[in-house]
């Protein structure tokens, strides 16, 4: 059976809470594309995200981070409590998702890494758009130890830039860096990637528009990877720069990568804490309860592809 996006579904309200026994859904989102992408095809593009946030505004009781963080601690947040952010800074996040948000009166949170503003681009990116780029055929890329590839249609260049990435995204953030230079360096024609991350006025609209803005450090580092002092710092500036542009309080953060233990210890919550942050997100899949770490909020991608299989997964995580 297929379910129309516009639908409600009110039997929600029989199963789920609110006040000191309610959970807190935060979906997770990094880019919108306008349409799909061949080398991405799972990611949401625009049609996805209207679907979604169609049924989201229909359904369920929005806020941001902030909002829904300060209703957990005083135990009074609504039934079918739910909060939409977005990682990272990508412009199409303002040019794609503000217009659909916008047409659904939602709010969202937009954890922001200030390094990569005004032209910058994230390594990833830099792998994807290297691999986007490459001519077709076979890509050798051992002299790094970064493996051989076949690259004959889109599924061949997904799986490279996944399996490149996943090979050197906890190397030390020199020795990562430099093999990604050596991998762009690699391509003939050179990238063409478009200006993939905001600018400084695109995150003033954001704010001027109602949205949440919150923290995500300047360079994106993997924190468990990194000297203290520097994790500190990454943490603070980060905050103080969103401050400057924005002209308000930056009081939410999101650990880069985000998963405990591996991407993030205690004692980088405890530094989020003391910087002047009230709550803070990671990428542990579940929902959030009253007896959650509000330094440790859990978050989800919402990869499903139907408005059925959408709405089932967001019914399990109250019931």
């Amino acid at each position: 059976m297929i379910f129309s996006t516009t639908r409600r579904w009110p039997f929600l309200q029989l199963v789920t809470a609110a006040g000191p026994k309610a959970k807190l859904s935060i979906l997770n989102y990094h880019r919108v594309h306008p349409v799909i992408d061949p080398i991405n095809p799972g990611e949401i593009d625009a049609e996805r995200f209207t679907w979604q946030m169609e049924l989201v505004a229909n359904n369920f009781n929005v806020l941001t981070v902030g909002e829904a963080a300060d209703l957990l601690a005083e135990g009074k947040l609504p039934d079918r409590s739910l909060c939409i952010t977005f990682d990272d800074g990508y412009a199409d996040n303002v040019e794609v998702a503000l217009p659909i948000l916008k047409q659904f009166s939602l709010r969202a949170t937009f954890f922001i890494a200030t390094g990569f503003l005004d032209g910058g681009r994230m390594w990833n990116d830099t792998v994807i758009e290297s691999v986007r780029n490459f001519p077709a055929g076979y890509l050798d890329l051992s002299d790094q130890q970064l493996g051989q590839y076949q690259l004959d249609s889109w599924q061949d260049r997904h799986n490279a830039y996944s399996a490149i990435i996943r090979e050197i995204k906890h190397l030390p953030q020199e020795k990562r860096q430099s093999l990604v230079d050596w991998v762009a360096s690699r391509v003939p024609d050179g990238i063409d990637s478009g200006d993939l991350m905001m600018r400084s006025d695109q995150v003033r609209e954001l704010h001027q528009s109602g949205m949440e803005i919150g923290g995500h450090t300047v360079t994106h580092p993997i924190l468990s990877t990194i000297p203290d002092e520097q994790a500190n710092h990454e943490i603070a500036e980060g905050k103080k720069q969103l401050e400057a542009i924005t002209g308000g309080p930056v009081t939410v953060f999101a650990y880069p990568n985000g998963k405990p233990v591996q991407d993030y210890l205690p004692k980088h919550t405890d530094m989020v804490r003391k910087q002047g942050f009230k709550a803070a997100v990671s990428t542990e899949w579940g929902v959030s309860t009253t007896a959650t770490d509000p330094y440790q909020l859990h978050r989800f991608t919402p990869w499903d592809n139907t408005p059925a299989k959408f709405m089932l997964r967001l019914i399990k995580n109250y019931v």
